[in-house]
């Protein structure tokens, strides 16, 4: 625990000026505390009193932060198992991984295994570097929720620890449990062929109904949006969606290059859900 920066602000704060001063004191402390956390961590700490970190340096950070903190995640279940390290290595499997970024994602995972993990003040880096981007945030949570699902099922220690992430990067229980629903919906959408194109490949003579409706209701619950949804309604969560969800502005923004092709996979699942509703409902 880092309290030493804590205690000498609090002394010399109270020793030049008083009460007031040992609150001034504290507050320097803490933030003192807080670098050192990070730095161990191998995070630079964002400052108002130094300048800030380049564009490549922030996608570094994102980078290294997103697999800290599944690592973090994995681990709440208690011990890491072989499954946990394997869904590790399919997501950087899908972000096309290899040579001296493979290793950066793995020993990232693996710090982020620590009893000791600053959870708290890496996501206060994250959320710093990030300047507030809405959507950059949104897909370091997203990241958090697919890797918790790769497996088809969310632990309860999983759930609560991706509500703590959320809260962390200024996410609302209720916006966490929203984007839950929506990500079960679409690993099973998924798997019921959702990227093959509207309705999924044909098998034995074609989907049963009740397959059909099952696929199409999670068409719609990866949209965000309910099965009564006008034809409005659809255009413009699947226009949000894509918006805040567009690669090329996600890079723009100070996405990772090495994550751009989970960012390519949501926005085609995005796609997929779209181009199903419109064939089924028959609007343009």
């Amino acid at each position: 625990m880092y309290v030493f920066g804590k205690i000498l602000g609090i002394f010399f704060g109270f020793l030049f000026g008083g009460p007031f001063g040992a609150l001034f004191g504290l507050f320097l402390g803490h933030q003192f505390d807080k670098a050192r956390r990070l730095s161990q961590a191998g995070f630079r700490a964002s400052s108002a009193f130094s300048g800030g970190p380049s564009q490549a340096e922030r996608q570094a950070e994102f980078f290294k932060a997103g697999f800290a903190v599944m690592g973090h995640v994995a681990k709440a279940k208690g011990q890491v198992t072989k499954q946990e390290i394997q869904l590790a290595s399919t997501m950087m499997d899908r972000m096309r991984l290899h040579g001296e970024q493979r290793k950066a994602a793995q020993d990232a995972f693996r710090e982020g295994k620590s009893p000791d993990f600053p959870l708290e003040s890496v996501l206060d880096a994250v959320r710093i570097s990030s300047a507030g981007r809405h959507d950059l945030l949104q897909f370091f949570l997203e990241l958090q929720i697919s890797a918790a699902f790769a497996d088809g099922e969310l632990h309860p220690a999983e759930r609560s620890m991706l509500h703590t992430i959320a809260q962390g990067l200024g996410f609302s229980s209720q916006q966490l449990e929203q984007r839950l629903r929506m990500q079960e919906a679409a690993f099973r959408f998924q798997q019921g062929g959702g990227f093959g194109g509207a309705g999924g490949q044909q098998s034995h003579g074609g989907w049963h109904q009740a397959n059909q409706r099952d696929h199409l209701a999670d068409a719609y619950k990866v949209l965000g949006v309910e099965e009564s949804a006008d034809s409005k309604e659809v255009k413009k969560a699947y226009r949000k969606l894509m918006n805040e969800h567009h690669p090329d502005k996600l890079m723009a923004k100070g996405l990772p290059p090495e994550m751009m092709e989970v960012a390519k996979e949501k926005a085609q699942e995005i796609q997929s859900a779209y181009d199903l509703i419109k064939k089924e409902k028959g609007f343009k």
